[in-house]
Formats: structure tokens, sequence, C-alpha cells
């Protein structure tokens, strides 16, 4: 079922998910909205992932199979968009209206595409978009992963085709989520992430933490904070907001740690024309400290 104007593209980036692949594509293969293409790029699994690929794209025609080399490890950031870009190549369909990165470990409810571009058409200046993601603990109570109102969760990442195309896509680099949602900002679009309840994306993971463990994925964090070009003053305002969150007190300073380490080392930085200077001003903005530069028009 494909309503006008919610014709739509998943690329999936996956290395490894053999554990969680199967219930996010029965999550895809529900939806009352289903993609016209749903390319899941295998970036060289050593388990089972490929068998269940190539399972979902014989029970399914509108499910592809892209398989890459195994670069020897995980790559994130960079990598998986690197592995985006080589499903992003191989679209058949010239027409539709929106593209999703969505990763493998995630699974949504049946009507989250229908609600989602439903929020798209009620406000002609939103280009990117998600719900908001809840982690699934043992006990089976769902938590919340906090994430600004602004922001969108890079895991399950929509934009229309219109924005993707105007803000020039994704960057490969670290940090290219936090990058596109500014890119977006800065070409005239809102950014939102919603709490409706047919807008919860189910995690297995916690947000931040990595192939390694949760310690070297806040450092990563708080380096690719620096890469992108946070203000000082927001970084430690992170730092202090996630010291609450696992892994108690010291995960929120490995974040900091982490932009240090770049500030010390003197590593280069995200260089795109005024993207610093209006990085800064939405983050003083929030921090009431400042105003943002771009003036989007408000929804009605």
């Amino acid at each position: 079922m494909n309503l006008n104007h919610d014709r739509y593209i998943i690329i999936s980036p996956v290395r490894n998910e053999e554990k969680y692949l199967g219930d996010a594509v029965n999550s895809i293969a529900s939806q009352t909205i289903r993609p016209m293409e749903y390319i899941l790029v295998d970036d060289g699994s050593t388990d089972k992932t490929p068998e269940i690929i190539k399972d979902a794209s014989a029970r399914y025609p509108w499910i592809h199979y892209i398989t890459r080399k195994d670069r020897g490890e995980r790559r994130v950031g960079p990598g998986v968009i690197e592995a985006f870009y080589d499903g992003y190549e191989s679209i058949k369909s010239e027409q539709y209206d929106y593209i999703c990165k969505m990763d493998g470990d995630l699974t949504i409810g049946p009507e989250y595409f229908e609600r989602l571009f439903s929020r798209f058409r009620e406000d002609p200046c939103l280009g990117a978009a998600s719900g908001k993601l809840f982690l699934r603990l043992d006990d089976g109570r769902l938590v919340e992963e906090r994430i600004t109102d602004e922001s969108v969760l890079g895991g399950m990442l929509c934009l229309s085709r219109r924005c993707f195309d105007d803000i020039g896509g994704f960057v490969r680099e670290v940090m290219w989520d936090g990058i596109t949602f500014h890119r977006c900002r800065m070409e005239g679009y809102r950014t939102r992430s919603f709490r409706d309840d047919d807008l919860k994306i189910h995690d297995h993971r916690i947000m931040g933490s990595s192939h390694k463990n949760i310690y070297h994925g806040r450092l990563r964090w708080g380096w690719g904070q620096y890469f992108m070009g946070t203000h000082p003053l927001y970084i430690i305002a992170v730092g202090v907001y996630r010291v609450l969150e696992r892994p108690y007190i010291l995960g929120g300073m490995l974040i900091i740690c982490g932009y240090l380490r770049g500030w010390l080392r003197g590593d280069r930085r995200y260089d795109y024309p005024g993207f610093k200077k209006s990085l800064h001003a939405w983050q003083l903005e929030r921090l009431r400290l400042g105003k943002r530069i771009e003036r989007i028009p408000t929804n009605g």
C-alpha cells in the first residue's frame, strides 16, 4: 500500500545483526505503507546476517540485498555512510518522496511511516524527522533515550527527498547525523523527533555506546562533538546532562574528555562555510545565551 506522496526508500547498512535483523525486517513488512524499496547493505558480516537478508529478499520482492567486502572491523560514522551510499547507488525507483536510513537493530510499530508522513504533510518546512527511541530492558520495561525535540534519531532518520538533495546528502564523517540535522536548519528546514505512541522506536543497545563498550562510545561521542564544531560551553552542558544516564557520572565525564582530547591534539574539524557560526548560535540559544541565526516559519 502506497498513498500519494508517501513513496519512500529505506536503506539499512548492517553488520553482524543476526540477533535483531529478523525483527527489524518483520516490522517493515508489517507497515501499513510499505516502502518502494528496502535495501539491506551487508557490510562484511561474519555471522548469519547474509542468510537473513537473502531469505527476506526471497519473500519480499521490494527487499534488495547489497554486499560489501569485510573491512576487518566495524567502522562507525564514515563507514556506515559509505555502506549507505552503496545502497543509495542501487536504488531502482525514480519517483519517491522520502529516503530513510535505518539501523538493523531497531523495530517500529505498523503505523510508523503512515503517521510520520502525516507529520511531513502537516508541516511544509519539516525536512527530517523521526520518533523517539526507547531501550527495551531485560525485564521488558521501555526507557526513553533522551534527545531534544529538534534532534532526529540517526538510526531511524527520514528526510524528504527535496531536503536530502538540498543539503547534498550525508557527509562521510563521524557525527554525520548531527551535521545533517544542522545543515537541514541552515537550508530552512525544520527537524523534529516526535513522542507519539505510533512513532515509538525500539532499540536493544544504549544510544552512544559502541561495538567495543559504552565507555569507548562516550569518548567517541565527545570527540565527534569536537569534530562537528560544538561550542565548549555546550559540550559541558551535554556532559552534565548525561551524568544521570548509564554509565552514571562517568559517561558524562567521558563525553567531555573525548571533546578535550580532540582539542588538545588539534584534530581537524568539519569545515563547511558558515556551519560553525550557525551551530554555535543554535547551541547558545539552547543555553539561553544567544539567538539562532535561521528563522524557519512557524507551522500554521
